[in-house]
């Protein structure tokens, strides 16, 4: 099976910001009161955000004390969602790759990226950001996976649809060979934060679980970027397909169990 080019996460999620922003589900407030604690968020912390996306970390960092917070988005239609949706003042939009956008360097004291991060080649990418945080700033990143703690089973669900992701392309998120999902594989996110030259890497992880019913489960699974690579008819018939075993072997509502994997890290002060 293929897997689908880092490029692809560039332009894959903007063809319809409303619906990806209704159907992904948020991330756990103790994430964010991790950051705060762990890595000393506060009013007017000099911030920048690789991928914003639909914005759904964006607020909370705002929230948090980010400010400014510099967000780094290719995708022209998610850029200007995020500038009808996202209150003006604090928030500095930067439309463009983050390969290629030019900040100043040792300027910020905290970068974030949320479920974007993947899309990069992490060596580059980990030596960029360490590059643009002020010596003792904090870098984090994180993402939200059903793919369970790491063992690749998965739960009833994802055995039941196993099929249908037969032929797809992967996501960068699902690495093969035997290793965990991108995001529960600690040990190589720890050594790519070490390799970039980071200090004091922590990773933390969060487990929760949210019940979807049928309509609100394909709303979700379309905002994938292997359903979203498929042809519009491929498309159809797989999310219709979902669907029917939504609601004939589940009876319309499926609970998902989801992991949080959240990894802090910070540049060194010498």
């Amino acid at each position: 099976m293929s897997q689908l080019p880092l490029s692809t996460g560039r332009y894959a999620f903007g063809d319809d910001p409303e619906a990806y922003a209704a159907a992904r589900p948020e991330y756990p407030a103790a994430l964010y009161a991790r950051l705060t604690e762990h890595c000393g968020l506060h009013a007017g912390t000099v911030s920048f955000e690789v991928g914003p996306g639909t914005g759904l970390a964006t607020r909370k960092l705002l929230e948090a004390g980010c400010a400014p917070l510099h967000a780094i988005e290719p995708d022209a239609r998610l850029a200007a969602y995020l500038r009808r949706t996202v209150a003006p003042g604090a928030l500095e939009l930067h439309e463009t790759p983050f390969e290629e956008v030019v900040l100043p360097c040792a300027h910020f004291d905290f970068g974030a990226s949320a479920a974007a991060f993947h899309w990069l080649d992490q060596a580059a990418s980990l030596e960029k950001v360490r590059h643009l945080l002020k010596p003792g700033g904090w870098w984090a990143m994180w993402w939200n996976t059903h793919f369970g703690a790491g063992e690749n089973t998965g739960d009833a669900f994802d055995r039941a649809t196993v099929h249908l992701f037969r032929g797809i392309p992967k996501s960068p998120t699902m690495t093969g060979q035997g290793r965990p999902h991108f995001a529960l594989d600690r040990e190589a996110r720890m050594a790519d934060l070490a390799r970039a030259g980071f200090a004091d890497a922590q990773a933390d992880s969060w487990r929760w679980t949210r019940a979807y019913d049928t309509h609100e489960l394909v709303a979700l699974y379309s905002t994938f970027s292997p359903v979203k690579s498929l042809a519009a008819d491929q498309r159809a018939e797989f999310l219709g397909r979902l669907a029917e075993i939504a609601d004939g072997t589940f009876g319309g509502r499926v609970e998902r169990p989801f992991v949080t994997a959240l990894y802090t890290a910070r540049r060194p002060s010498a």
